[in-house]
């Protein structure tokens, strides 16, 4: 996953990007519909995320009942999301929450302290 941002606006968390000073980081929170696992994933093998340009996934993580993904993304723009969620919407419901690397948050606490 390479990016064309340099390096000097980069914010590592660990070894991987986490922002940069104009992308912010998101958690989606994917809550599939009752027994729509499969069409989620046979719609994702066909077409992919379906994410606009400038919506950047990041990594994600599912449960073991197929119920709820949590996806890290990132993007500039917040209204980015509308257009891909449309792409999903009768198949899960989604909660957006705003997120900081915990290296970021360790900086900013650090100057309050």
């Amino acid at each position: 996953m390479a990016t064309a941002v340099s390096a000097a606006k980069l914010k590592i968390a660990g070894d991987t990007p986490a922002t940069t000073e104009e992308a912010m980081l998101y958690m989606i929170v994917e809550r599939f519909k009752e027994g729509a696992a499969p069409e989620i994933y046979r719609r994702f093998r066909e077409k992919g995320r379906m994410m606009p340009e400038g919506l950047e996934y990041v990594s994600s993580w599912i449960d073991h009942d197929f119920k709820i993904c949590w996806q890290l993304m990132k993007t500039e723009d917040f209204a980015l999301f509308d257009r891909w969620i449309d792409n999903w919407r009768d198949l899960m419901d989604f909660e957006i929450v705003p997120v900081r690397t915990s290296a970021e948050v360790r900086e900013i606490m650090g100057k309050k302290l």
